[in-house]
C-alpha cells in the first residue's frame, strides 16, 4: 500500500499527540488534513508543518458543532473527494472529574460531549467520505483508562485513576468502535481503537512519562501499515489491550 497521497484527517491536531501524528504521516507521504476547532491555532500548526515541506491543509473541525462538521465534510468532498484514514484524536480531560460520589455532573457531561458524542458525530458526518476510499481506515484514539478489565484490576499500575467522566467516555468510545467495526465488516473499511499510552501533553499537565513521538507510534503504525490488526482491535505500542 503506497503512502503517497493517502488522504488522512486528524482531529485535535493543532498540538500534542495529534500534531505529532500529523507530522509523521506528512513525512510518510500522506496529504494531511489537520483538524482543529480553533482556527488560528489550527492554521498556525498547519503553517509550521508546511514550513517543514509537508503536504498539510487546515480544516476547521469542532466536534461539538454539527454545522462545523457538515461544513468540514463538504469542504473535504470539494477539495479531496474522499478520506483514506480518519483519526479521531480530539479529546478532553477536565478538572471536576473524579469518582462517582464526588465528580461534578456537568463536568462529566462536558467530557462525554467531546470524547464520546463529539467523536460519534464526527464519525457520522465523515463516514461517507471514508466509504469513497478504496482502502478506508478509522482509528479512534482511546485509553487504557477506558478498559473495564484494567479498571477492575487493583494491581494495575494506574488502578488509582478512577475518573468516572474520562474513563467512562473512553469505555463508551471503545464500545461504539466495536459496533462500527461490525457494521463495516463487509465494506473493506477497518476500525481500530488505539491507546497511545501515558504521554506528556496539555491533557494531563504534561505529567506523562512518554514523549509525543512515543505516543504517536501506534497511531502512525496503524495508519501506514499494509497489514493492520484485525478490524475491531484495541492496541497500544506494547501490543493488544484488554477491553
Amino acid at each position: 500500500m503506497s503512502q503517497l497521497n493517502r488522504i488522512t484527517l486528524v482531529t485535535g491536531a493543532n498540538k500534542g499527540i495529534g500534531f505529532e501524528v500529523a507530522r509523521q504521516l506528512g513525512k510518510a507521504g500522506h496529504h494531511v488534513l489537520l483538524g482543529a476547532r480553533d482556527a488560528s491555532r489550527g492554521q498556525a500548526a498547519t503553517d509550521t508543518l508546511r514550513a517543514e515541506g509537508l503536504d498539510v491543509r487546515f480544516v476547521l473541525v469542532d466536534l461539538e458543532d454539527a454545522a462545523s462538521l457538515a461544513r468540514a465534510a463538504a469542504d473535504i468532498e470539494a477539495h479531496e473527494g474522499h478520506i483514506d484514514v480518519l483519526i479521531t484524536n480530539a479529546g478532553v480531560a477536565l478538572e471536576g472529574d473524579g469518582n462517582v460520589s464526588h465528580a461534578n455532573l456537568e463536568t462529566v457531561r462536558r467530557i462525554f460531549d467531546t470524547n464520546y458524542f463529539g467523536t460519534l458525530a464526527a464519525t457520522q458526518a465523515l463516514l461517507p467520505l471514508v466509504k469513497k476510499s478504496g482502502d478506508g481506515r478509522i482509528l479512534n484514539v482511546s485509553s487504557r483508562l477506558g478498559s473495564l478489565t484494567y479498571n477492575a484490576d487493583p494491581a494495575w499500575e494506574y488502578a488509582a485513576v478512577k475518573l468516572v467522566g474520562y474513563n467512562a467516555s473512553k469505555a463508551a468510545l471503545n464500545m461504539s468502535s466495536v459496533i462500527l467495526a461490525d457494521e463495516l465488516k463487509d465494506t473493506g473499511i477497518t476500525v481500530h481503537v488505539v491507546c497511545p499510552g501515558y504521554t506528556a501533553t496539555d491533557l494531563n499537565g504534561n505529567s506523562g512519562p512518554q514523549t509525543v513521538e512515543e505516543g504517536a507510534e501506534e497511531i502512525v503504525r496503524l495508519a501506514t501499515t499494509a497489514d493492520p490488526a484485525p478490524t475491531g482491535s484495541f492496541t497500544g505500542k506494547e501490543g493488544p489491550a484488554p477491553w
